[in-house]
Protein backbone atom coordinates (compact mmCIF):
# COMPACT_ATOMS: atom_id res chain seq x y z
CA UNK A 1 0.00 0.00 0.00
CA UNK A 2 1.56 3.34 -0.65
CA UNK A 3 1.28 5.99 1.80
CA UNK A 4 -1.47 8.14 2.50
CA UNK A 5 -1.61 11.31 0.99
CA UNK A 6 -2.59 14.27 3.26
CA UNK A 7 -5.58 16.06 2.63
CA UNK A 8 -4.68 20.11 1.40
CA UNK A 9 -7.26 23.03 1.47
CA UNK A 10 -7.54 25.24 -1.13
CA UNK A 11 -5.15 27.71 -0.40
CA UNK A 12 -2.35 25.35 0.82
CA UNK A 13 -2.63 23.86 -2.89
CA UNK A 14 -2.08 27.30 -3.80
CA UNK A 15 0.95 27.76 -1.81
CA UNK A 16 2.25 24.69 -2.77
CA UNK A 17 1.58 25.61 -6.49
CA UNK A 18 3.57 28.94 -6.21
CA UNK A 19 6.53 26.50 -4.56
CA UNK A 20 6.40 24.62 -7.85
CA UNK A 21 6.99 27.50 -9.76
CA UNK A 22 9.31 29.05 -8.31
CA UNK A 23 8.70 30.56 -4.73
CA UNK A 24 11.29 29.45 -2.15
CA UNK A 25 10.29 28.87 1.25
CA UNK A 26 12.31 31.50 2.90
CA UNK A 27 9.96 33.70 0.80
CA UNK A 28 6.70 32.84 2.55
CA UNK A 29 5.29 35.37 4.94
CA UNK A 30 2.28 35.53 6.66
CA UNK A 31 -0.08 38.18 8.07
CA UNK A 32 -3.12 38.41 10.39
CA UNK A 33 -4.45 42.38 9.87
CA UNK A 34 -7.20 42.99 12.14
CA UNK A 35 -8.47 46.56 12.49
CA UNK A 36 -8.30 47.27 16.12
CA UNK A 37 -11.47 49.26 16.27
CA UNK A 38 -13.60 46.34 18.25
CA UNK A 39 -12.82 42.94 19.88
CA UNK A 40 -12.14 39.94 18.02
CA UNK A 41 -14.56 37.29 17.56
CA UNK A 42 -14.73 33.55 16.71
CA UNK A 43 -14.33 34.68 12.85
CA UNK A 44 -11.68 36.43 13.63
CA UNK A 45 -10.29 32.88 15.21
CA UNK A 46 -10.92 31.12 12.15
CA UNK A 47 -8.57 33.89 10.24
CA UNK A 48 -5.91 33.71 12.87
CA UNK A 49 -5.23 29.74 12.96
CA UNK A 50 -5.46 29.94 9.00
CA UNK A 51 -2.62 32.42 9.09
CA UNK A 52 -0.70 31.34 12.15
CA UNK A 53 -1.38 27.55 11.26
CA UNK A 54 0.29 28.31 7.80
CA UNK A 55 3.17 30.01 9.57
CA UNK A 56 3.37 26.46 11.74
CA UNK A 57 3.19 24.29 8.23
CA UNK A 58 5.71 26.30 6.46
CA UNK A 59 7.80 27.41 9.20
CA UNK A 60 7.34 30.89 8.00
CA UNK A 61 6.97 33.94 9.63
CA UNK A 62 3.48 35.28 10.36
CA UNK A 63 3.43 39.54 11.14
CA UNK A 64 0.60 40.67 13.69
CA UNK A 65 -0.48 43.99 11.59
CA UNK A 66 -2.98 46.41 12.92
CA UNK A 67 -4.65 48.14 9.96
CA UNK A 68 -5.02 51.46 12.01
CA UNK A 69 -6.13 53.85 9.05
CA UNK A 70 -9.56 55.54 10.75
CA UNK A 71 -8.70 57.84 14.05
CA UNK A 72 -12.62 57.88 14.65
CA UNK A 73 -12.95 54.29 15.50
CA UNK A 74 -9.55 52.88 16.63
CA UNK A 75 -8.06 52.58 20.29
CA UNK A 76 -5.46 51.26 22.25
CA UNK A 77 -8.09 49.10 24.25
CA UNK A 78 -8.65 47.58 21.05
CA UNK A 79 -4.88 46.56 19.84
CA UNK A 80 -4.57 44.97 23.66
CA UNK A 81 -7.59 42.99 23.68
CA UNK A 82 -6.15 41.25 20.14
CA UNK A 83 -2.75 40.94 21.36
CA UNK A 84 -3.81 39.03 24.17
CA UNK A 85 -6.39 36.91 22.64
CA UNK A 86 -4.11 35.91 19.67
CA UNK A 87 -1.67 34.97 22.44
CA UNK A 88 -3.92 33.36 24.73
CA UNK A 89 -5.17 31.05 21.38
CA UNK A 90 -1.45 29.86 21.16
CA UNK A 91 0.51 31.61 18.62
CA UNK A 92 3.72 33.63 18.36
CA UNK A 93 3.57 36.26 15.78
CA UNK A 94 6.88 37.74 13.90
CA UNK A 95 6.86 40.98 14.15
CA UNK A 96 4.42 43.34 15.55
CA UNK A 97 3.31 45.92 12.92
CA UNK A 98 1.06 48.53 11.87
CA UNK A 99 -0.43 50.41 9.13
CA UNK A 100 -0.07 53.83 10.71
CA UNK A 101 3.98 52.63 10.50
CA UNK A 102 3.94 53.41 6.78
CA UNK A 103 2.08 56.95 6.67
CA UNK A 104 4.84 58.84 5.67
CA UNK A 105 5.77 55.64 2.64
CA UNK A 106 2.44 55.43 1.68
CA UNK A 107 2.26 59.82 1.47
CA UNK A 108 5.15 59.81 -0.79
CA UNK A 109 3.70 56.92 -2.91
CA UNK A 110 0.44 58.90 -3.40
CA UNK A 111 2.36 62.06 -4.41
CA UNK A 112 4.36 59.80 -7.18
CA UNK A 113 1.14 58.81 -8.29
CA UNK A 114 0.11 62.76 -8.82
CA UNK A 115 3.28 63.48 -10.38
CA UNK A 116 2.19 60.38 -13.20
CA UNK A 117 -1.23 61.47 -13.55
CA UNK A 118 -2.60 58.61 -11.88
CA UNK A 119 -4.23 60.68 -8.83
CA UNK A 120 -6.21 63.72 -8.34
CA UNK A 121 -7.43 66.05 -5.58
CA UNK A 122 -11.56 65.92 -5.75
CA UNK A 123 -13.02 68.97 -4.09
CA UNK A 124 -17.14 67.36 -4.63
CA UNK A 125 -19.27 66.54 -2.13
CA UNK A 126 -19.26 62.71 -1.22
CA UNK A 127 -23.01 62.67 -2.24
CA UNK A 128 -21.99 64.44 -5.88
CA UNK A 129 -19.60 61.61 -5.89
CA UNK A 130 -21.82 59.08 -5.24
CA UNK A 131 -24.08 59.95 -8.35
CA UNK A 132 -21.04 59.40 -10.86
CA UNK A 133 -20.29 56.79 -9.65
CA UNK A 134 -22.59 54.91 -11.72
CA UNK A 135 -24.62 51.09 -11.13
CA UNK A 136 -23.52 47.92 -11.57
CA UNK A 137 -24.42 47.92 -15.45
CA UNK A 138 -24.27 51.95 -16.54
CA UNK A 139 -20.62 53.48 -16.12
CA UNK A 140 -19.84 56.32 -13.80
CA UNK A 141 -19.25 59.87 -14.74
CA UNK A 142 -15.85 61.85 -14.25
CA UNK A 143 -15.37 64.40 -11.83
CA UNK A 144 -15.00 68.12 -12.99
CA UNK A 145 -11.90 67.92 -11.19
CA UNK A 146 -10.25 64.89 -12.97
CA UNK A 147 -8.10 66.90 -15.13
CA UNK A 148 -6.68 69.04 -12.79
CA UNK A 149 -2.72 69.95 -13.36
CA UNK A 150 -0.51 68.17 -11.42
CA UNK A 151 0.55 71.32 -10.02
CA UNK A 152 -2.77 72.24 -8.33
CA UNK A 153 -2.67 68.42 -7.21
CA UNK A 154 0.10 68.54 -5.35
CA UNK A 155 -0.40 72.05 -3.59
CA UNK A 156 -4.05 70.76 -2.57
CA UNK A 157 -2.88 67.74 -1.59
CA UNK A 158 0.33 69.30 0.68
CA UNK A 159 -2.09 71.45 1.87
CA UNK A 160 -4.47 68.90 3.15
CA UNK A 161 -1.71 66.76 5.32
CA UNK A 162 -0.94 70.10 6.59
CA UNK A 163 -4.63 70.56 7.94
CA UNK A 164 -5.45 73.85 5.74
CA UNK A 165 -8.99 72.28 4.58
CA UNK A 166 -11.92 71.29 6.85
CA UNK A 167 -13.07 67.35 6.65
CA UNK A 168 -14.98 66.66 3.66
CA UNK A 169 -13.60 69.21 1.90
CA UNK A 170 -10.91 67.10 -0.55
CA UNK A 171 -10.01 63.44 -1.28
CA UNK A 172 -7.48 62.54 -3.26
CA UNK A 173 -8.45 59.70 -5.76
CA UNK A 174 -6.77 57.58 -7.95
CA UNK A 175 -7.59 58.14 -11.57
CA UNK A 176 -8.48 54.56 -13.04
CA UNK A 177 -11.41 54.17 -15.19
CA UNK A 178 -14.73 55.19 -14.40
CA UNK A 179 -16.44 52.93 -17.02
CA UNK A 180 -15.08 50.04 -15.74
CA UNK A 181 -17.57 46.64 -14.80
CA UNK A 182 -15.71 46.55 -11.46
CA UNK A 183 -16.86 49.62 -9.46
CA UNK A 184 -14.34 49.68 -7.31
CA UNK A 185 -11.99 50.75 -9.94
CA UNK A 186 -13.89 53.71 -10.83
CA UNK A 187 -11.48 56.45 -9.41
CA UNK A 188 -11.55 55.43 -5.83
CA UNK A 189 -10.39 57.16 -3.01
CA UNK A 190 -6.62 56.96 -1.52
CA UNK A 191 -6.73 59.80 1.21
CA UNK A 192 -9.54 61.02 3.41
CA UNK A 193 -9.43 64.89 5.53
CA UNK A 194 -9.77 63.64 9.47
CA UNK A 195 -8.88 66.07 11.94
CA UNK A 196 -8.70 63.57 14.62
CA UNK A 197 -5.90 62.17 17.12
CA UNK A 198 -4.70 58.55 15.82
CA UNK A 199 -3.85 56.39 19.07
CA UNK A 200 -0.47 56.12 17.71
CA UNK A 201 0.37 59.11 15.15
CA UNK A 202 -1.58 61.87 17.53
CA UNK A 203 -2.04 64.84 15.36
CA UNK A 204 1.04 64.12 13.17
CA UNK A 205 -1.73 63.31 10.30
CA UNK A 206 -4.51 65.26 8.94
CA UNK A 207 -5.24 62.88 6.09
CA UNK A 208 -5.68 59.51 6.23
CA UNK A 209 -4.96 56.75 3.87
CA UNK A 210 -8.27 54.36 2.85
CA UNK A 211 -8.38 50.56 3.29
CA UNK A 212 -7.54 49.22 -0.22
CA UNK A 213 -4.43 51.87 -0.79
CA UNK A 214 -3.16 50.53 2.49
CA UNK A 215 -3.97 47.21 2.68
CA UNK A 216 -1.67 45.75 -0.42
CA UNK A 217 0.80 48.30 -0.18
CA UNK A 218 1.89 47.69 3.64
CA UNK A 219 1.82 43.78 2.54
CA UNK A 220 4.58 44.74 0.01
CA UNK A 221 6.68 46.94 2.57
CA UNK A 222 6.63 44.03 4.96
CA UNK A 223 7.11 41.30 2.14
CA UNK A 224 4.05 39.03 2.57
CA UNK A 225 3.70 36.73 -0.04
CA UNK A 226 0.05 35.32 0.23
CA UNK A 227 -2.55 37.85 1.77
CA UNK A 228 -5.58 36.05 2.93
CA UNK A 229 -8.84 38.04 3.42
CA UNK A 230 -12.56 36.78 3.30
CA UNK A 231 -14.60 36.37 0.36
CA UNK A 232 -16.14 39.91 0.71
CA UNK A 233 -12.99 41.69 -0.87
CA UNK A 234 -12.86 39.24 -3.89
CA UNK A 235 -14.23 42.41 -6.40
CA UNK A 236 -11.10 44.27 -4.00
CA UNK A 237 -8.31 42.03 -5.48
CA UNK A 238 -7.82 43.98 -9.24
CA UNK A 239 -7.60 47.27 -7.18
CA UNK A 240 -5.57 45.70 -4.95
CA UNK A 241 -2.92 44.26 -8.00
CA UNK A 242 -3.71 48.55 -9.25
CA UNK A 243 -2.11 49.27 -6.76
CA UNK A 244 0.60 47.31 -6.13
CA UNK A 245 1.47 47.94 -10.15
CA UNK A 246 2.39 51.28 -8.99
CA UNK A 247 4.74 50.48 -6.87
CA UNK A 248 6.06 47.27 -7.20
CA UNK A 249 10.03 46.47 -7.85
CA UNK A 250 11.27 43.82 -10.45
CA UNK A 251 13.81 42.77 -7.22
CA UNK A 252 11.26 42.16 -5.02
CA UNK A 253 8.46 39.72 -4.05
CA UNK A 254 4.74 40.73 -5.09
CA UNK A 255 1.78 39.86 -2.80
CA UNK A 256 -0.99 37.91 -3.99
CA UNK A 257 -4.60 38.04 -2.38
CA UNK A 258 -6.46 34.91 -2.15
CA UNK A 259 -10.17 34.99 -0.72
CA UNK A 260 -11.93 32.27 1.90
CA UNK A 261 -15.32 32.09 2.99
CA UNK A 262 -16.20 33.96 5.84
CA UNK A 263 -17.73 31.28 8.36
CA UNK A 264 -20.57 32.88 10.25
CA UNK A 265 -22.14 31.19 13.11
CA UNK A 266 -25.42 30.03 14.29
CA UNK A 267 -27.54 32.14 16.91
CA UNK A 268 -25.50 35.65 17.24
CA UNK A 269 -23.66 37.47 15.28
CA UNK A 270 -20.53 39.06 14.52
CA UNK A 271 -20.64 42.39 12.68
CA UNK A 272 -18.15 44.31 14.66
CA UNK A 273 -21.10 47.21 14.55
CA UNK A 274 -23.76 45.03 15.62
CA UNK A 275 -21.64 43.63 18.48
CA UNK A 276 -20.51 47.04 19.62
CA UNK A 277 -24.64 48.17 19.13
CA UNK A 278 -25.08 44.93 22.27
CA UNK A 279 -22.27 46.49 24.40
CA UNK A 280 -23.57 50.10 23.91
CA UNK A 281 -27.28 49.65 24.54
CA UNK A 282 -26.44 47.42 27.93
CA UNK A 283 -27.83 44.50 26.19
CA UNK A 284 -25.08 42.43 27.47
CA UNK A 285 -22.26 43.87 30.07
CA UNK A 286 -19.17 44.61 27.79
CA UNK A 287 -17.48 42.95 25.02
CA UNK A 288 -16.22 39.97 27.11
CA UNK A 289 -19.65 39.26 28.23
CA UNK A 290 -19.70 35.49 28.51
CA UNK A 291 -22.79 35.91 25.78
CA UNK A 292 -20.78 37.56 23.11
CA UNK A 293 -19.07 35.42 20.69
CA UNK A 294 -16.14 37.22 20.69
CA UNK A 295 -12.82 35.97 21.82
CA UNK A 296 -12.76 37.16 25.04
CA UNK A 297 -16.61 36.32 25.94
CA UNK A 298 -15.82 32.72 24.99
CA UNK A 299 -12.40 32.91 27.65
CA UNK A 300 -14.26 34.33 30.20
CA UNK A 301 -17.18 31.83 29.63
CA UNK A 302 -14.42 28.89 30.28
CA UNK A 303 -14.00 27.85 26.83
CA UNK A 304 -10.21 26.56 26.34
CA UNK A 305 -7.53 27.74 23.20
CA UNK A 306 -7.72 24.42 22.48
CA UNK A 307 -11.36 23.91 22.01
CA UNK A 308 -11.62 26.92 19.35
CA UNK A 309 -8.28 25.65 17.77
CA UNK A 310 -10.00 22.63 16.95
CA UNK A 311 -13.12 23.71 16.11
CA UNK A 312 -11.53 25.86 13.33
CA UNK A 313 -9.81 22.88 12.16
CA UNK A 314 -12.93 20.89 12.19
CA UNK A 315 -14.84 23.69 10.10
CA UNK A 316 -12.13 24.05 7.69
CA UNK A 317 -11.76 26.81 4.81
CA UNK A 318 -13.96 26.90 2.56
CA UNK A 319 -15.11 28.98 -1.04
CA UNK A 320 -18.39 29.08 -0.02
CA UNK A 321 -19.99 30.87 3.18
CA UNK A 322 -22.34 28.72 4.79
CA UNK A 323 -23.76 28.83 8.76
CA UNK A 324 -21.92 26.75 11.31
CA UNK A 325 -24.31 25.45 14.07
CA UNK A 326 -23.03 26.76 17.48
CA UNK A 327 -23.94 23.28 18.93
CA UNK A 328 -20.34 22.33 16.53
CA UNK A 329 -18.46 24.55 18.52
CA UNK A 330 -19.89 23.65 22.33
CA UNK A 331 -18.98 20.28 20.98
CA UNK A 332 -15.22 20.97 21.04
CA UNK A 333 -15.90 22.49 24.41
CA UNK A 334 -17.24 19.11 26.02
CA UNK A 335 -14.51 17.04 24.17
CA UNK A 336 -11.81 18.76 25.58
CA UNK A 337 -13.01 19.76 28.66
CA UNK A 338 -13.94 16.17 29.30
CA UNK A 339 -10.17 15.40 29.28
CA UNK A 340 -8.59 18.11 31.43
CA UNK A 341 -11.32 18.81 33.54
CA UNK A 342 -11.88 17.75 37.53
CA UNK A 343 -14.90 16.77 38.53
CA UNK A 344 -16.36 18.61 41.34
CA UNK A 345 -19.91 18.71 43.19
CA UNK A 346 -21.90 21.84 42.98
CA UNK A 347 -25.78 21.84 43.85
CA UNK A 348 -27.45 24.39 41.68
CA UNK A 349 -31.28 23.84 42.79
CA UNK A 350 -31.05 22.81 46.09
CA UNK A 351 -33.18 20.60 48.48
CA UNK A 352 -31.67 19.35 51.87
CA UNK A 353 -31.94 15.88 52.73
CA UNK A 354 -31.77 14.43 56.26
CA UNK A 355 -29.93 11.03 57.00
CA UNK A 356 -32.31 10.27 60.17
CA UNK A 357 -29.79 8.04 61.45
CA UNK A 358 -26.57 9.21 60.57
CA UNK A 359 -25.29 10.77 64.10
CA UNK A 360 -25.73 14.38 64.47
CA UNK A 361 -22.25 14.81 65.63
CA UNK A 362 -20.55 13.43 63.23
CA UNK A 363 -18.42 13.99 59.83
CA UNK A 364 -16.33 12.04 57.73
CA UNK A 365 -14.50 12.67 54.66
CA UNK A 366 -14.67 10.19 51.58
CA UNK A 367 -12.00 9.97 49.11
CA UNK A 368 -13.29 11.06 45.56
CA UNK A 369 -11.68 10.86 41.96
CA UNK A 370 -10.60 14.23 40.73
CA UNK A 371 -10.94 12.89 36.92
CA UNK A 372 -12.19 9.76 35.43
CA UNK A 373 -10.29 10.34 31.98
CA UNK A 374 -7.19 11.01 33.71
CA UNK A 375 -5.33 9.24 36.62
CA UNK A 376 -2.49 11.45 37.13
CA UNK A 377 -5.02 14.12 38.66
CA UNK A 378 -5.69 12.08 41.73
CA UNK A 379 -8.19 12.06 44.28
CA UNK A 380 -9.35 14.64 47.28
CA UNK A 381 -11.34 14.53 50.49
CA UNK A 382 -14.98 15.64 50.58
CA UNK A 383 -16.75 16.13 54.08
CA UNK A 384 -20.06 13.99 54.72
CA UNK A 385 -22.49 15.02 57.55
CA UNK A 386 -26.23 14.21 58.80
CA UNK A 387 -27.72 17.04 56.32
CA UNK A 388 -26.97 17.21 52.68
CA UNK A 389 -28.31 19.01 49.67
CA UNK A 390 -29.47 17.26 46.12
CA UNK A 391 -30.83 18.73 43.23
CA UNK A 392 -34.80 19.37 43.88
CA UNK A 393 -35.22 17.75 40.31
CA UNK A 394 -33.17 14.71 41.94
CA UNK A 395 -36.24 13.55 44.48
CA UNK A 396 -39.96 12.95 43.45
CA UNK A 397 -41.97 11.93 46.35
CA UNK A 398 -44.14 9.27 43.65
CA UNK A 399 -42.38 8.10 40.23
CA UNK A 400 -42.49 5.68 38.10
CA UNK A 401 -40.53 2.62 37.71
CA UNK A 402 -37.84 4.44 34.85
CA UNK A 403 -37.16 7.49 37.43
CA UNK A 404 -34.43 6.06 38.49
CA UNK A 405 -33.25 8.72 41.23
CA UNK A 406 -34.88 9.37 44.87
CA UNK A 407 -38.53 8.83 45.37
CA UNK A 408 -40.24 7.49 48.62
CA UNK A 409 -39.37 3.85 49.38
CA UNK A 410 -36.68 4.04 46.80
CA UNK A 411 -32.36 4.17 47.20
CA UNK A 412 -29.59 5.63 45.51
CA UNK A 413 -26.35 6.15 46.24
CA UNK A 414 -24.69 9.09 47.26
CA UNK A 415 -21.71 10.06 44.69
CA UNK A 416 -18.80 8.20 46.85
CA UNK A 417 -20.48 7.69 49.93
CA UNK A 418 -23.11 5.79 51.06
CA UNK A 419 -27.14 4.10 50.16
CA UNK A 420 -29.47 6.16 50.63
CA UNK A 421 -33.19 5.41 51.17
CA UNK A 422 -36.10 7.87 51.35
CA UNK A 423 -38.39 7.55 54.39
CA UNK A 424 -40.18 10.60 54.32
CA UNK A 425 -40.61 14.22 53.33
CA UNK A 426 -41.90 17.30 54.65
CA UNK A 427 -43.56 20.31 52.46
CA UNK A 428 -44.48 23.68 53.15
CA UNK A 429 -48.41 25.40 53.39
CA UNK A 430 -48.16 25.20 49.25
CA UNK A 431 -47.21 22.02 48.76
CA UNK A 432 -43.67 22.48 47.99
CA UNK A 433 -41.16 19.71 49.20
CA UNK A 434 -38.87 21.50 51.41
CA UNK A 435 -37.07 18.46 52.86
CA UNK A 436 -36.74 14.82 52.53
CA UNK A 437 -35.67 12.45 55.25
CA UNK A 438 -33.40 9.17 54.49
CA UNK A 439 -32.01 6.68 55.96
CA UNK A 440 -28.29 4.97 54.94
CA UNK A 441 -26.96 1.54 54.83
CA UNK A 442 -24.22 1.81 57.48
CA UNK A 443 -22.25 -0.39 55.91
CA UNK A 444 -22.63 0.44 51.73
CA UNK A 445 -19.60 3.16 51.67
CA UNK A 446 -18.16 3.05 48.49
CA UNK A 447 -14.89 1.63 48.02
CA UNK A 448 -14.84 -0.07 51.38
CA UNK A 449 -15.15 -3.82 50.51
CA UNK A 450 -18.18 -4.70 52.19
CA UNK A 451 -20.80 -6.93 50.54
CA UNK A 452 -23.35 -4.01 51.27
CA UNK A 453 -21.21 -1.57 49.14
CA UNK A 454 -20.91 -3.92 46.23
CA UNK A 455 -24.50 -3.61 45.88
CA UNK A 456 -25.88 -2.21 43.04
CA UNK A 457 -28.89 0.55 42.68
CA UNK A 458 -29.45 1.89 39.75
CA UNK A 459 -29.21 5.75 40.55
CA UNK A 460 -25.82 7.89 41.63
CA UNK A 461 -26.69 11.56 42.86
CA UNK A 462 -24.09 14.55 43.33
CA UNK A 463 -24.43 16.01 46.81
CA UNK A 464 -23.26 18.62 48.98
CA UNK A 465 -22.71 18.63 52.53
CA UNK A 466 -24.91 21.43 54.11
CA UNK A 467 -22.39 21.70 57.26
CA UNK A 468 -19.65 22.43 54.96
CA UNK A 469 -21.23 23.86 51.91
CA UNK A 470 -20.19 27.01 50.47
CA UNK A 471 -22.28 29.56 49.23
CA UNK A 472 -21.63 30.20 45.11
CA UNK A 473 -23.60 32.46 42.72
CA UNK A 474 -23.49 30.39 39.36
CA UNK A 475 -24.52 32.33 35.88
CA UNK A 476 -26.12 30.25 33.44
CA UNK A 477 -26.01 31.57 30.18
CA UNK A 478 -28.01 30.37 27.20
CA UNK A 479 -27.90 31.57 23.28
CA UNK A 480 -27.92 35.38 22.66
CA UNK A 481 -30.41 34.92 20.03
CA UNK A 482 -33.51 32.52 19.17
CA UNK A 483 -33.05 32.66 15.79
CA UNK A 484 -30.04 30.53 14.11
CA UNK A 485 -29.30 33.70 12.01
CA UNK A 486 -30.74 37.02 13.18
CA UNK A 487 -29.11 39.27 11.00
CA UNK A 488 -30.07 37.59 7.84
CA UNK A 489 -33.95 38.48 8.16
CA UNK A 490 -34.79 41.40 6.08
CA UNK A 491 -37.72 42.40 7.51
CA UNK A 492 -37.28 42.16 11.59
CA UNK A 493 -34.05 43.82 13.23
CA UNK A 494 -31.84 41.76 14.31
CA UNK A 495 -32.47 42.57 18.05
CA UNK A 496 -35.70 41.62 18.00
CA UNK A 497 -34.23 38.10 18.13
CA UNK A 498 -32.81 38.38 21.25
CA UNK A 499 -33.59 35.84 24.02
CA UNK A 500 -34.70 37.30 27.08
CA UNK A 501 -33.78 34.07 29.23
CA UNK A 502 -30.18 33.94 27.88
CA UNK A 503 -28.82 34.81 31.48
CA UNK A 504 -30.07 33.20 34.63
CA UNK A 505 -28.84 33.92 37.94
CA UNK A 506 -28.63 31.51 40.96
CA UNK A 507 -27.54 30.84 44.14
CA UNK A 508 -25.97 27.69 44.44
CA UNK A 509 -23.39 25.46 46.69
CA UNK A 510 -20.53 24.07 46.20
CA UNK A 511 -18.09 21.06 47.63
CA UNK A 512 -15.49 22.93 50.23
CA UNK A 513 -12.50 22.42 48.19
CA UNK A 514 -13.43 25.01 45.57
CA UNK A 515 -12.74 27.67 48.24
CA UNK A 516 -9.15 28.73 46.75
CA UNK A 517 -10.20 28.96 43.52
CA UNK A 518 -8.71 31.44 40.99
CA UNK A 519 -10.59 33.41 37.89
CA UNK A 520 -10.51 31.13 34.93
CA UNK A 521 -10.04 27.92 36.84
CA UNK A 522 -12.75 25.29 34.60
CA UNK A 523 -14.11 22.30 35.93
CA UNK A 524 -17.32 19.69 35.63
CA UNK A 525 -19.94 20.29 38.00
CA UNK A 526 -20.62 16.17 38.01
CA UNK A 527 -24.00 15.73 36.14
CA UNK A 528 -24.79 19.45 35.38
CA UNK A 529 -22.05 20.99 33.07
CA UNK A 530 -19.02 22.30 32.74
CA UNK A 531 -18.36 26.07 34.58
CA UNK A 532 -15.76 28.62 34.84
CA UNK A 533 -14.47 30.77 37.66
CA UNK A 534 -15.58 34.18 36.59
CA UNK A 535 -13.25 37.57 37.33
CA UNK A 536 -16.13 38.88 39.01
CA UNK A 537 -15.38 36.43 42.21
CA UNK A 538 -14.50 37.70 45.65
CA UNK A 539 -12.85 35.93 48.34
CA UNK A 540 -16.60 36.09 50.23
CA UNK A 541 -18.25 34.89 46.92
CA UNK A 542 -17.27 32.81 44.30
CA UNK A 543 -19.13 33.03 40.80
CA UNK A 544 -19.17 30.62 38.62
CA UNK A 545 -20.42 31.29 34.48
CA UNK A 546 -21.63 27.89 33.08
CA UNK A 547 -19.75 26.68 30.05
CA UNK A 548 -21.75 24.64 28.60
CA UNK A 549 -24.13 21.49 29.83
CA UNK A 550 -23.10 17.95 29.52
CA UNK A 551 -25.47 17.47 25.91
CA UNK A 552 -26.59 19.40 23.64
CA UNK A 553 -29.99 20.14 24.59
CA UNK A 554 -30.93 22.65 21.82
CA UNK A 555 -31.15 19.86 19.07
CA UNK A 556 -34.28 18.71 20.88
CA UNK A 557 -35.39 22.04 21.32
CA UNK A 558 -35.51 22.97 17.65
CA UNK A 559 -36.26 19.49 16.27
CA UNK A 560 -39.52 20.24 17.94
Amino acid sequence: MGEAVESLNFIEHIIEEDLKKGYSKEQLRFRFPPEPNGYLHIGHASSICLNFGLGLRYNAPVNLRFDDTNPAKEEQEYVDAIKRDVEWLGFTWDTERYASDYFQQLYDWAVVLINQGKAYVDSQSSEEMAAQKGTPTQPGTESPYRNRSVEENLVLFLEMKEGKHKEGSHVLRAKIDMESSNMLMRDPIMYRVLHKAHHRTNTDWCIYPMYDWTHGESDYIEQVSHSLCTLEFAMHRELYDWFLDQVVESDKLRPKQREFARRNLSHTVVSKRKLLQLVESGVVKGWDDPRMPTISGLRRRGYTPNSIRNFADTIGIAKRENLIDVSLLEFHAREDLNKTAPRVMGVLNPLKVVITNYPEDKEEWLEIENNPEDESAGTRQIPLSREIYIEQEDFREEANRKFFRLKIGGEVRLKSGYIIKAESCTKDTDGNIIEVQCTYDTKSKSGSGTEESLRKVKGTLHWVSCKHALEAEVRLYDRLFTHESPDSQKDKDFMDYLNPDSLETITAFVEPSLKDVHSGDRMQFQRMGYFCVDPDSTADKIVFNKTVGLRDTWAKIESK
